[in-house]
């Protein structure tokens, strides 16, 4: 494999760490809930995915417009039905934070047990563009590159949104002092919900370009709530762009090692980039230094 393979494979794993944890930073950073089911609902997305595209005329980029939506509703369903009662109950951050852990672990197991019934055990694909396509003077498959566009594109999507518009903005505002939010007139139960549902959306968007060139499992969640979390803790909880940052870097490494190295190894590095940004700078690479 060449170095421009290598970077672009890279890259396009990358990207999708980035998009996936966004999500999760979304959900954490404003609603303050730890999802541990988080995994599990890219992995339904992606079988979503695979629904959708067997349907006449429609491929995963226009399944997209049908994935991504239905992601928003379960996240808000979710949120006001499941979460919200224990957001009021709670008496302190520390509690919500336990409480949620413990919620969204048990709705892991029901959305698996779900997916279980439905798909079986069995790994799942489809064909999607599929061919090769030469670009720096090397061959790459068309699916990821498409992979790839899509998630730098939705990412920097949300990315403008949340940092570009006034609605985006009281939802940063909730990120940074729910309290002070609530004084200026922002209905922070309302944006965690939005939050938690915006996360759940790009978790959609996830598992639908993961779908496009990746095999997957219905117990394949843990895996993808491991990168995110990792991904999200270097990047800063509650930093959009540093989890799009810390993605692309943790991709590309993963990649490397994968390719120059030893595919053993690819575990051990990710922990080791991570343990060594926590004890370099344990707020995160973009997060904000407490004092």
């Amino acid at each position: 494999m060449t170095l421009t393979t290598t970077l672009i494979a890279g890259l396009v794993l990358g990207g999708t760490y980035a998009l996936v944890a966004m999500g999760l930073t979304l959900q954490y950073g404003i609603a303050r809930i730890m999802n541990l089911a988080y995994g599990d609902m890219i992995i339904t997305a992606a079988f979503a995915a695979f629904i959708v595209q067997a349907l006449p005329s429609i491929n995963p980029l226009t399944g997209l417009a049908i994935v991504v939506p239905g992601g928003f509703v379960f996240g808000y369903l979710v949120y006001v039905f499941l979460l919200s009662p224990l957001v009021k109950r709670a008496p302190n951050q520390a509690a919500l934070e336990v409480d949620s852990i413990l919620t969204t672990f048990g709705l892991l197991f029901v959305i698996q047990g779900v997916l279980l019934v439905l798909f079986g055990s069995n790994y799942t694909s489809y064909t999607f563009l599929n061919v090769p396509v030469s670009i720096f003077g090397t061959t790459v498959a068309a699916n990821r590159l498409i992979a790839l566009v899509l998630a730098l594109a939705i990412g920097l999507l949300f990315y403008a949104l949340l940092t570009r518009t006034r609605w985006g903005t009281a939802l940063r505002a909730v990120a940074v002092s729910p309290q002070s939010a609530q004084l200026v007139g922002i209905n922070t139960d309302r944006a965690a919900a939005i939050a938690f549902a915006m996360g759940t959306a790009l978790a959609a968007a996830g598992g639908t370009v993961i779908s496009m060139y990746q095999t997957f499992t219905a117990t394949g969640g843990v895996v993808f709530t491991m990168k995110a979390l990792i991904v999200v803790i270097m990047g800063g909880v509650g930093n959009l762009l540093g989890a799009l940052t810390a993605g692309l870097v943790l991709g590309i490494v993963e990649t490397a090692v994968s390719t120059y190295v030893d595919p053993g190894l690819t575990l051990a590095a990710t922990y080791t980039i991570f343990l060594v940004v926590l004890l370099w700078r344990p707020e995160g690479l973009f997060g904000r230094r407490v004092r």
